[in-house]
Order: structure tokens, then C-alpha cells, then sequence
């Protein structure tokens, strides 16, 4: 076995170096520049399959872009998304965090580049970072409801869909056009330096992006106990892509390579329970009770690390092969047909004291075809096939998951029909999945699943909408929760699968009330989602914080609102009040609350537009959480003040945006509940980002 670090290049500093005299020569370009660096206006909604805008979605959807996006930007995916209604963040330090949707997270949220599945290890734990880099993320869309059954029965939280340049679809309007920006913070001392450049000539294009970061400890509010930064909380990144596409008059083909190179630490991590074993249902600690439940312990990691020991190290590496094409009337009676398809070698290593403790390994592919058929008996509609393998092992101390080749395949249909002020949605999906196990204590296993879904938005006025979806989704166990056996020190607990588990119903109802025009507009949701055979990991004993899990299943209710409601009082002001809750409940037996489900929020944002200036004012809350589940600690409620100012000017010729924004601007300690290791990690102190961005 090679070491990782022998493996990584510095990719993202070539392509810089290669295309910089080519950059020289750029002419600006102004219409990527100038607009509402926070509005969010009317888009095609990509991940829909339909390709139908967001005003027209049947349920709930959050689309971040422009300069919004641009100033809402962290180094992983969930603390970027985490400040939207509905959304928060798994957060595990600075290196791993997933987006929390509705309260679920892991495998019920589903991550996608443009449509094709992020393969990594990200589902399997939370410590795992997303094999994404959130800076070359044109857009962001999380979609929820019929739509996202395209992509998965499983997705029962929802579809997070990361839409970037790497592959070109239109011929640029100049020879050379991109963007240069850099940023920087004080919390971690943060540099970050990113590029996307994109050329073509006659029907070729090719683009060229990369990021660099490099982030050290950050630092906590104040009063912290265990001093002022997290220790092991760094984070340093390398990122290419070289992306090259055929463009014609009916459509595109392409292809792109990517390369990350992360290193992170892990926070709170400690080897006192790596002994620990299961005796039945007990806890064997050396001097733990076995017949002593421990009761009230926290979950949370509260242990430090022995004097001269150095937090634990993941090396991720991460090597993608996209392939992305559409072609528009390609059969008689269809309109389009597009394809989506990837190849992933992924593997990290978990280091201790410099040397290679855990590896972890997913070579994995995935490959989706779609068509768009014409209006038929007034429907139109999307049909299409996906198929995809994942082969994943881990060597060494914490193998605690055995050797899986997971093979997955689904079929679709998601189809629209639009009456004078409605729109109606229905979709429905079958999928099948099989696993094969190395071991001779466990037995393979194969599932079938499927879902179904239908909406409809009413625009029962030229300023009003309401929207209401019904859906009834199957997921199916993952190898993890079937297989899993050993000792998982990141979350602190010793994890024993079920090979008995079956598939997860979902009943969710959704409805949305909006006004989207006018000088108040707003959007308020509300959703009840009865899970059958919910699984979860059932904790079976407790010895200081370190618990015996088994993952079983019983069946839960989520319930909750989320909302946003603007106003614009001039041209020059406005304000926002937004907010959001969840309430999550298993529906019988002892123990009823769901662990590390987000606390209710609520807040408000005061924004400014004059001429080139923008500014921004946000104060919001965090309650306190204390419908915990047994062993999980409770997290006291918090206050977040957050301001912000943008800049639009010219420097020389070249158009180019100012942007700075202070979080936590008092300083104040606070607590994500959605996080294994929220007491050995608080959330950041206060922090300044600044930055500037060229666009040519």
C-alpha cells in the first residue's frame, strides 16, 4: 500500500500557470457583474428533469446564486448551505460538514454535480468531508418532493444539485472569459486563491478551474473552556478540473477530469474506548459496569487529548472522470435527450501521529440517460434509466465496514400537465439494489423499492401561488447500516449493522403558500413526513460518552415550518424575517425524540442597495434544544449577528466586486446540536471574510 501523500500535485497551480498568458489578453465583460447581489430571480431549475423554473416547482426549492452565493461560500457544502430555511449543517470541525435538510442528513440527502451522484465516503460518517469544493459552485439547488424522485427513492430528505462551468454547453462569447478571486478570513486565518478560465474556437470549448486554500485552527467565542481554537480543526485544499466539449447547433458533448487533495483534522478525536468491545447488549470498558446504563451521558465527545498527542489526519484524495451531453430532437416525438455519467476513484486516509491508521476506498460509476418527449394528450415528461456501482473497502484500525460492491438501478418517469392556472406533477420510480459482501459470517442482499409522488401549483392570482405535493418514497438499508462491526472512534461509538433491516416508507405531505411579486413577497412550507421502518442507530449502552449502537428501526414522524417573508420599503431598503422548525418523534415506545435534530430558528435582515454599494445586516437566534434522546446532551439556544457590505467597480478595465462580511460579530459561543462533536468543536467566533473577484 502507497502512501496518499505520495500521490498529490499541485494540479491547480499548472493549469494556472498554463492558461495565465492567455488571461492577459482577456476583455471584460460586464453582464455576470451587474445585479442584485442578493436577489434570486427566476431560474430553470436544473435538477427538476423537466427543467421547469422555480416558480413553477411543486414544492419547495432554495436556488443560491450571484452574489449571494458568492458571499455565503465556506470550504464545505454544509456550512455554506446551513444559514437557508430548512437547512443546517452537520458540521463535524473545518474539514467535514453535510448539508441537514428537514432533519435528515447521511444517505437521505442525495449530492450531485449537474446531475450525477458526488461518489465518496461522505454518507458512510460525518467526519467524511464531501468530495466537493463549494468555490467553483456556480449555483447551488436543494430540491425536495417529486423532482428529486429522478435521482433516487433514498433522497428522502432531498437533492442537493451543485451546478458548475467544468464542461461547457455554449461556444463562449470570447475568445478567453472567467473569473480570478481571493479571500481570506481572520477566524482561521484563512487564504483561498480560485480561477475558472474558458476558451473555444469553431465548435470546440475548453475550460480550466482550480481552488487552493489553506486554513489553520479556527478560533471559538469567547468563554470556552478548553482555551481559544479547536485543536485539529485545519483544512487545506488543492483543487483542478480541465473540462473539453463539442458544441453544436443541437446540442453539446464533453468530458472533464478532476483532482482534489485535502488534508483535515479531526477534532475531538480519542483512542481511550478504541478497547472497548460488546458483550451482548453491554459495553465491555475495562472497569465499565456492564449492567450500568451510564444514563444522562453525553453523546458528544468530551474527552482531550493526552498531553503530546496530535489529532488524528485525513488525506483525501479524489480523482473524477464527468461526461456530460445533450441533444436536442433527437427521435421523432422527444426533444431532447441528455446523459450524465461519472468515474470515481476516491480514498482517504485516517493518519495518527504521521502514520496511516485507517484507509478508506470507493472506485465507484454512475451513469444516467434521459428523454424529454414531446407533449402527449397534453403531458410532457421525462423518461430515463440510471445505473450505478460502488465498490467500497477500509484497511486497518477502524475497518469497522467489511467489503461491499453495491449495485444500484432505477428506472423514472416524471411527467407535467398545465391546465389555465395549474400545473401538475407526477413521477414514480423503481429501483433495485444489490449487495455482495466479503465475509463468511454475512449473507448478500438484494431489495427492490419503489416511489411515487404527484403536486401541483395553483396560481390562484398574479401574485400568489400555492403549492402541494404527496409522496410516498422507499429507501433502501445502505451496506453500512447492514454490515457495519467495530470500533468508530470519530463519532465515538462501537457500531453493530443489521442484516435484518427492510426498506423505509416515507408518506411526506408538503404544501407552500407564496406571493412572488409585489413590494412584500413570501414563502411559507409546511411538511408532515410519516416514516415506516425508519432506521436509525439504537443506542444500546453508555460508558463516559461511548455508546454501543445497533442499527434498528421503528417508525418516526417528522413535522415542521419554514418560511421567509420579504419587504421592500424603496428602491434603497428592504427586510426580511425568515425562520424555520422541525420536530422529529419515533411514534411509540420509550425514548421517543430523534437525536441531533436542529433546534427552531429565527431571524431578520435589514439589506441596502445604493448605486454600486450593497450592505446587509442579519440578526438571528437558535433555541435552545432540549427534546433530546437518551444519552444526547442538550445545547443551550444562541444569538447570531452577522453584517456584510459589496462593492461593484472597475479596476483598470476589468469589472471586479469588493465583498466583506462579519459572522458572529459578538463574539458569542455557541453550540451546533446537529453535530457528534459539538463540545469539542463549538461553531466559529467572530470572523472576518473578505475578498475580491475579477470577471473578464
Amino acid at each position: 500500500m502507497h502512501h496518499f501523500a505520495c500521490k498529490r500535485t499541485p494540479l491547480t497551480l499548472s493549469i494556472m500557470l498554463a492558461f495565465a498568458p492567455l488571461a492577459a489578453h482577456a476583455q471584460t465583460d460586464t453582464s455576470r457583474l451587474h445585479a442584485d447581489p442578493d436577489s434570486i430571480p427566476t431560474v430553470v431549475i436544473s435538477a427538476s428533469a423537466l427543467g421547469v423554473l422555480s416558480d413553477d416547482m411543486v414544492t419547495s426549492v432554495t436556488s443560491l446564486g450571484g452574489g449571494e452565493l458568492v458571499r455565503a461560500r465556506e470550504s464545505t457544502l454544509g456550512e455554506t448551505l446551513g444559514s437557508q430555511p430548512g437547512i443546517t449543517s452537520s458540521h463535524f470541525g473545518a474539514g467535514a460538514s453535510r448539508p441537514v435538510i428537514r432533519g435528515m442528513d447521511g444517505p437521505r440527502v442525495k449530492i450531485l454535480s449537474d446531475g450525477a451522484e458526488i461518489q465518496d465516503a461522505s454518507t458512510i460518517s460525518p467526519d467524511h468531508a464531501v468530495a466537493f469544493e463549494p468555490v467553483l459552485a456556480e449555483r447551488i439547488e436543494v430540491l425536495r418532493g417529486p423532482s428529486a424522485l429522478a435521482y433516487g427513492g433514498g433522497a428522502v430528505g432531498g437533492v442537493v444539485n451543485i451546478l458548475d462551468r467544468k464542461i461547457p454547453t455554449a461556444m463562449p462569447e470570447k475568445p478567453i472569459e472567467g473569473s480570478m478571486e481571493l479571500r481570506a478570513n481572520t477566524v482561521a486565518r484563512e487564504k483561498t486563491g480560485a480561477f475558472e478560465l474558458t476558451g473555444g474556437s469553431g465548435n470546440v470549448a475548453v475550460h480550466a478551474e482550480g481552488v487552493k486554500r489553506d486554513a489553520k485552527a479556527y478560533r471559538v467565542g469567547s468563554g470556552w473552556e478548553e482555551g481559544g481554537r479547536v485543536a485539529g480543526s485545519f483544512k487545506k485544499t488543492e483543487t483542478g478540473s480541465v473540462g473539453l466539449s463539442w458544441i453544436g447547433e443541437r446540442g453539446y458533448l464533453g468530458a472533464a477530469f478532476t483532482k482534489e487533495s485535502t488534508e483535515y483534522g479531526i477534532p475531538g478525536h480519542h483512542h481511550e474506548f478504541g478497547s472497548c468491545h460488546p458483550h451482548g447488549d453491554h459495553l465491555h470498558c475495562g472497569g465499565h459496569d456492564e449492567e450500568e446504563g451510564h444514563e444522562g451521558h453525553d453523546h458528544d465527545h468530551e474527552h482531550e487529548h493526552e498531553e503530546g498527542e496530535a489529532a488524528p489526519v485525513v488525506k483525501l484524495d479524489s480523482e473524477r472522470w464527468d461526461i456530460r451531453g445533450e441533444y436536442r430532437e433527437p427521435l421523432p416525438g422527444f426533444s431532447k435527450l441528455r446523459v450524465r455519467a461519472s468515474i470515481t476513484d476516491y480514498r482517504h486516509d485516517e493518519l495518527e501521529d504521521g502514520v496511516v491508521a485507517t484507509s478508506f476506498f470507493n472506485k465507484a460509476h454512475d451513469g444516467r440517460v434521459e428523454l424529454e418527449h414531446k407533449p402527449l394528450a397534453g403531458w410532457r415528461g421525462v423518461i430515463g434509466a440510471q445505473t450505478s456501482s460502488r465498490d467500497f473497502s477500509t484497511v486497518g484500525d477502524e475497518a469497522y465496514v467489511p467489503s461491499t460492491v453495491t449495485k444500484k438501478h432505477g428506472v423514472f418517469v416524471t411527467e407535467e400537465y398545465k391546465f389555465q392556472d395549474w400545473r401538475f406533477e407526477a413521477a414514480a420510480r423503481h429501483e433495485w439494489q444489490d449487495i455482495e459482501v466479503d465475509s463468511s459470517t454475512r449473507r448478500d442482499t438484494d431489495a427492490r423499492a419503489t416511489s411515487l409522488a404527484a403536486g401541483a401549483v395553483w396560481k390562484f392570482s398574479p401574485q400568489y401561488s400555492l403549492r402541494a405535493s404527496l409522496s410516498r418514497s422507499h429507501r433502501l438499508p445502505t451496506a453500512e447500516e447492514l454490515y457495519a462491526d467495530g470500533v468508530h472512534l470519530a463519532t465515538s461509538t462501537y457500531e453493530i449493522g443489521n442484516q435484518d433491516l427492510t426498506k423505509e416508507t416515507s408518506n411526506n405531505l408538503d404544501l407552500t403558500l407564496r406571493k412572488f411579486a409585489g413590494a412584500t413577497t413570501f414563502s411559507l412550507s409546511a411538511f408532515h413526513n410519516r416514516v415506516k421502518n425508519y432506521i436509525y442507530a439504537n443506542t444500546l449502552d453508555n460508558h463516559e460518552g461511548f455508546q454501543l449502537v445497533e442499527y434498528a428501526q421503528r417508525d418516526a414522524t417528522f413535522t415542521g415550518l419554514e418560511g421567509e417573508v420579504r419587504r421592500k420599503f424603496s428602491p434603497v431598503f428592504s427586510a426580511t424575517v425568515f425562520g424555520d422548525m422541525v420536530r422529529a418523534r419515533f411514534e411509540d415506545g420509550a425514548n421517543r425524540n430523534i437525536p441531533r435534530i436542529p433546534p427552531h430558528r429565527f431571524g431578520a435582515k435589514f439589506n441596502a442597495d445604493w448605486q454600486s454599494w450593497h450592505g446587509m445586516v442579519e440578526l438571528v437566534r437558535v433555541g435552545r434544544q432540549d427534546d433530546v434522546a437518551r444519552y444526547e446532551g442538550e445545547t443551550g439556544g444562541y444569538n447570531m449577528l452577522n453584517v456584510g457590505t459589496h462593492y461593484t467597480t472597475r479596476i483598470g478595465n476589468v469589472p471586479a466586486q469588493f465583498y466583506a462580511r462579519v459572522n458572529n460579530l459578538t463574539n458569542e459561543l455557541a453550540y451546533s446540536h446537529t453535530s457528534f462533536i459539538k463540545n469539542a468543536a463549538p461553531l466559529p467566533g467572530r470572523n472576518l471574510t473578505a475578498g475580491l473577484r475579477l470577471i473578464f
